[in-house]
């Protein structure tokens, strides 16, 4: 059934009133707008309607737009801006980190320590690692030889599923030091840049892998559980202690530059055939977000860059670990107005696998 258009003499009493000005204080500005939408030609607003009107300068707007069937796939994040470009890692960093640990020095270490090993327990068994495939238990986050390899498959799900736990920390810690930093009016002193570049570039990792390996129903729902409960674990405990969430998360990064270092030794050994496969091509997204130059493209480059990230991550965050968390600085970028005159290069974060102790950060501080 055709609709049917109403009287125009109707729109005009509607709008009778309206000067250039605006909408006429006896006509609802809603009705206004709508039939002015609907019927714009019914509508005059002033009496120099039939004179052009000015364009309104709106800056530079770029006339291509991705195709609908790339917003529906997903393939338009690759046409946007990043957040926070990487900077880059120079060739003796990626080929000299090594796995390390922390030994725990006070009680809060010590249970930092013990939730991350419960939580790399679960990890090894949700995503399917045999006993002959896991290495010596006494030095989990250094031994490197097992009995069997993993294949392409395995190290792929067990990249997903670290990653996507690996996102959480950083916003969380992000996101409170925001609050707090609002409800106190004070500064943040460099901690909130550094925690959700943090949290963006462990999503750029997942996203990296996920082009590789799309999971399956079973480890969607389990990274929504695990997500669900490390989320509001790590919300509460922040509020109580942030230095041991700091801790913890510093143990996390070992466990995750202990992965990526056995996956490069399994790689050089032969075991991955089809990654070392000269044609093997890594994701676009990855060579974008690394800036990974020509003849540096391959599946070892790109886990020799994810390496050197967990790296800095792990020394950044046992560095946080060891400040006073409402008074000292990021002493891993200048923080006008905090004493620090200039930062320490981030690449110290990679080869200081403890972190930095307070002492330094005083000391580099009052220099």
């Amino acid at each position: 059934m055709a609709h049917r258009l109403p009287d125009r003499s109707k729109l005009r009493l509607l709008t009778k009133g309206v000067t250039s000005a605006g909408s006429s204080f006896f006509t609802p500005a809603p009705l206004v707008g709508y039939a002015a939408l609907r019927y714009p030609r019914a509508i005059s607003t002033s009496n120099n309607a039939n004179k052009p009107v000015a364009a309104i300068p709106t800056g530079p707007v770029s006339s291509v737009l991705p195709a609908a069937s790339e917003v529906r796939d997903g393939n338009a994040f690759a046409t946007l801006p990043l957040t926070w470009p990487h900077e880059g890692w120079n060739e003796n960093v990626l080929l000299n980190v090594v796995p390390s640990h922390r030994k725990p020095r006070t009680f809060g270490d010590w249970i930092a320590w013990k939730i991350v090993r419960t939580c790399r327990f679960w990890m090894d068994l949700v995503t399917g690692m045999r006993p002959e495939q896991q290495v010596d238990s006494k030095n989990p986050t250094t031994a490197l030889a097992a009995n069997k390899p993993l294949t392409e498959r395995q190290w792929l799900v067990r990249f997903i599923f670290l990653e996507s736990i690996a996102g959480v920390p950083g916003m969380v810690a992000g996101n409170l030091r925001h609050l707090q930093s609002i409800r106190r009016f004070k500064p943040d002193h460099g901690w909130i840049k550094s925690l959700l570049e943090e949290s963006y570039n462990e999503r750029m990792h997942l996203l990296t892998f996920l082009e590789m390996y799309k999971p399956g129903w079973f480890m969607r729902l389990v990274v929504l559980g695990a997500q669900g409960v490390f989320y509001n674990a790590m919300f509460i405990s922040y509020l109580f202690s942030p230095k041991i969430c700091h801790r913890f998360v510093g143990y996390l990064e070992e466990e995750a530059v202990h992965t990526y270092t056995r996956c490069l030794l399994e790689m050089d050994h032969g075991y991955l055939k089809k990654w070392s496969d000269p044609k093997f091509r890594i994701p676009d997204i990855a060579v974008r977000y690394w800036n990974m130059p020509e003849g540096h493209r391959t599946m070892k480059d790109l886990i020799l860059y994810v390496r050197a990230d967990e790296a800095s991550h792990r020394g950044v965050n046992h560095t946080f670990g060891n400040l006073d968390q409402v008074a000292d600085p990021n002493p891993f970028m200048e923080c006008p107005g905090s004493g620090v005159v200039k930062a320490f290069p981030k690449h110290l974060s990679v080869i200081r696998p403890a972190g930095l102790e307070r002492e330094e950060v005083i000391s580099k501080e009052t220099h």
